[in-house]
């Protein structure tokens, strides 16, 4: 009997250990018909699966919390987190993509999608996850909307750590619905600013990254 308990143990140890460390993706929950709803437009989609790991494993994660200006932190901002890309196709033509990240909120996850066109401006904006208090006047069109036509150039002055960019710009005319929500309203525009650096590596062969050296 003691024998029993004494495995059992070992194995409630070992066994969350792998489950709770392990790196958390961002997938679109029924691609088939979001990617129609985000793109009306298209006829089929592929999935491409990436990772900061695979791409360029510290050095690149290192660029990159350069590039945003802050660290990654916590199951949501590992090299081997998961990401998945969706290349979207009218026809045989590309046409842009899809793709999403997880950010920590105040009260839990956040996931953050971005429709993009093949220059890397933002067609849309969408919550996917959002738990928040004032997660109804976030998912509010009007709050999305305000992302629509900016790119990572815009997102550049805007310093995560403080909410504010330097010197002022575009971002800083996206305005929060609910005071209340600042806290949730800023991690909304630290994941576009990481998911638009994340796509700038992946996808845009950094198209973008001079703007940033020349800042």
């Amino acid at each position: 009997m003691l024998m029993k308990m004494i495995v059992l143990l070992m194995l409630l140890c070992l066994s969350p250990a792998g489950t709770a460390q392990a790196a958390v993706g961002c997938d679109l929950n029924d691609p088939d018909k979001d990617v129609v709803r985000l793109f009306p437009e298209s006829t089929s989609y592929k999935t491409n699966y990436l990772s900061i790991d695979k791409l360029g494993g510290q050095p690149l994660l290192k660029e990159i919390e350069k590039r945003l200006g802050d660290s990654f932190q916590g199951l949501y901002e590992t090299a081997d987190v998961p990401y998945t890309l969706y290349e979207i196709f009218k026809d045989k033509e590309n046409i842009g993509y899809i793709h999403g990240v997880n950010q920590k909120g105040k009260y839990g996850g956040i996931q953050v999608f971005l429709v993009l066109d093949m220059e890397g401006t933002i067609k849309a904006f969408y919550f996917q996850k959002l738990t928040s208090r004032a997660a109804n006047q976030l998912r509010e069109p009007a709050f999305g909307k305000q992302f629509e036509g900016l790119s990572l150039v815009d997102f550049y002055p805007y310093d995560v750590k403080t909410g504010k960019s330097v010197p002022l710009g575009k971002v800083d005319q996206i305005k929060n619905p609910v005071l209340e929500a600042e806290e949730d309203f800023r991690a909304s525009l630290r994941a576009t600013k990481k998911n638009l650096i994340l796509m700038d590596e992946f996808v845009y062969a950094n198209k973008h990254l001079q703007s940033f050296q020349a800042k």
